[in-house]
């Protein structure tokens, strides 16, 4: 691995710093788990997309700038720098794009990718349901064929962003006989389709992050369905590699982070009364770097034509519980005036989003599979060991 960037690359990393100076929002934009959120968001998608900044790893036919990995880096690190917005699509860009890219028919590349890409749909996962959580191979959700369409019945649970979202990407059960892994299959439905109920899950804050999902004989095209019939599990593992792996949490994410630790260490100074604290904001700082240089060879591997195996859930487990340490710190550092969820622009100023950001990072350990799920991962398929 090089870490030495090329003249391009340089190039790259200013052109995208000068057009984020000049488009990202002076001030931030409401939580996309609001109405008025989620449509601000939707349209900072757009403004994005028409500057072809939706997803510069996509091919240019599809609204990317065709960048290899180590210019989505770059990137990632020059949005973080800049304080731009959170991606409400990120379930569609980073987790179903790069799916749909790999196993996605033309026909389906052509009609799903530019929308997303646009921000005029906006994507949910459906994965979990009640009793099939990381252990998603009990689902039960079934999709029975009835000649050229699927009817849809069951339902899904924790949904991310399913509450405003316009479409949803989940796996189904379209062999009624099939056991486990076997007999599931990929489809895309509307949420907007007749049949369809969501109903919103409110998070720690309040605020309907999630939502779950009820399918009464909902009726999709067998065209919605990604990969062949039964091909499900298989093409769900790709996702999760995308999730767990690369794509979902971006180093640039925790590097900023870390840095905002720093600062807010050194802005407390005399009022720190922990002696850990210090050893705690330094463990932070080098960890995300750390994440970073693994982010790098990462990438490095696969241009060079490796693929992300069993070792992303190592990755999962490293960015969650950092993100956690990360919090948890500023926490501390904080002490009382943690507790205030920032309201006017000086508290803003002072507490930023520390107790928002601490509160999401408890469901780390969990979404994209529990951390005890990817331990076992880590045991059965690097390490060799016997399953109890």
């Amino acid at each position: 691995m090089d870490l030495t960037y090329t003249d391009k690359q340089v190039a790259f990393r200013a052109e995208v710093r000068d057009w984020l100076a000049a488009n990202v929002p002076k001030t931030p934009l409401a939580s996309f788990d609001t109405a008025e959120g989620f449509e601000a968001h939707r349209e900072w998608e757009r403004t994005l997309a028409k500057g072809n900044w939706g997803m510069v790893t996509w091919p240019t036919e599809f609204g990317g700038r065709g960048c290899d990995l180590i210019e989505w880096l770059i990137f990632e690190e020059e949005y973080y720098r800049a304080g731009a917005p959170l991606r409400v699509n990120q379930n569609g860009i980073f987790l179903l794009g790069p799916t749909l890219m790999e196993y996605g028919t033309p026909e389906q590349k052509a009609r799903f990718i530019p929308a997303m890409a646009s921000g005029d749909e906006i994507w949910a996962q459906g994965w979990s349901e009640p009793n099939a959580g990381s252990d998603m191979a009990a689902i039960r959700c079934r999709a029975d064929r009835d000649g050229d369409e699927y009817v849809i019945n069951g339902q899904k649970i924790w949904s991310t962003r399913a509450v405003f979202a316009d479409w949803v990407f989940g796996l189904f059960r379209t062999d009624p006989d099939s056991e486990r892994h076997h007999g599931i299959s990929k489809i895309l439905v509307p949420l907007n389709a007749e049949g369809v109920t969501v109903r919103p899950i409110p998070q720690l804050n309040g605020l309907p992050g999630f939502a779950e999902i009820f399918f009464d004989d909902v009726r999709v095209p067998v065209f919605n369905r990604l990969g062949g019939e039964g091909e499900g599990w298989r093409i769900a593992m790709a996702t999760a590699g995308f999730e767990r792996g690369l794509m979902l949490r971006s180093p640039a994410r925790f590097q900023q982070a870390s840095k905002r630790l720093v600062e807010l260490y050194r802005q407390r100074g005399d009022d720190i009364i922990d002696p850990a604290a210090e050893d705690a904001v330094v463990r932070c700082y080098m960890d995300a770097e750390a994440y970073a240089l693994s982010t790098y060879q990462t990438a490095s591997k696969l241009a060079a034509g490796g693929s992300i195996g069993p070792e992303a859930s190592c990755n999962k487990i490293f960015w969650s519980e950092m993100d956690l340490l990360i919090h948890e710190t500023a926490m501390k550092l904080l002490g009382p005036r943690a507790e205030i969820e920032p309201t006017t622009a000086a508290e803003i100023a002072e507490l930023g989003a520390w107790l928002d950001g601490f509160q999401f990072a408890q469901s780390g350990p969990i979404y994209a599979g529990t951390n005890e799920i990817q331990r076992n991962i880590i045991a059965e398929r690097m390490l060799g060991m016997p399953r109890k």
